[in-house]
């Protein structure tokens, strides 16, 4: 086990073969959480997937996330959410052991965990595709958010593994990757 948490952010647009096998492969490479973040689903179909995902992660004794959906959270009995900030100053925290916030500033980050966040994920640190045309925060950012909040901050945006090392020395828990995992 490493000294930093590897969390897996899904998106089976970026999938070429199987889903279901991609994430099989995730896991086995050692990941310690898979954020399910399907956001185009409806809730119907979000809630099939993360049956079948729950159980796979489950057999890798790996925490999966649900990303949004926290009605289907609820309904599944499943106690660990995934949320953006406007959804946070909304939900009722308690119904979960774990929830993550998705945090964008340094006073998100503060409000996050004023509203009972578990973890945060800071983004985006590095240029990515995902966020094209929109500056990344860079690693003082990153430094910033880690000093300001007493829970475990995530790096998000354009992490590969060159800049693994700058996340960590900058204060992350740990790292979020979405492309590294999802076209492995």
């Amino acid at each position: 086990m490493s000294m930093y948490k590897k969390i897996c952010i899904t998106n089976r647009h970026l999938v070429t073969g199987d889903y279901t096998e991609q994430i099989e492969k995730v896991l086995k490479t050692g990941v310690d959480v898979v954020i399910l973040r399907e956001k185009d689903l409806t809730e119907t179909e979000y809630e099939e997937l993360a049956v079948k995902v729950i159980d796979l992660c489950s057999r890798y004794g790996v925490v999966c996330m649900l990303h949004s959906f926290f009605g289907v959270a609820l309904k599944l009995g499943h106690p660990y959410i995934h949320v953006t900030m406007e959804q946070a100053r909304s939900l009722d925290m308690s119904d979960f052991i774990e929830v993550g916030v998705s945090t964008h500033s340094v006073d998100e980050a503060v409000e996050a965990v004023r509203l009972g966040a578990t973890y945060i994920t800071a983004s985006h640190i590095f240029e990515t595709k995902c966020k094209e045309g929109l500056r990344p925060r860079g690693i003082r950012y990153l430094t910033e958010v880690t000093e300001a909040v007493s829970i475990p901050v995530y790096a998000l945006g354009g992490i590969i593994q060159s800049n693994v090392s700058d996340c960590i020395r900058a204060g992350a828990a740990g790292v979020c990757m979405m492309s590294e995992y999802m076209k492995m």
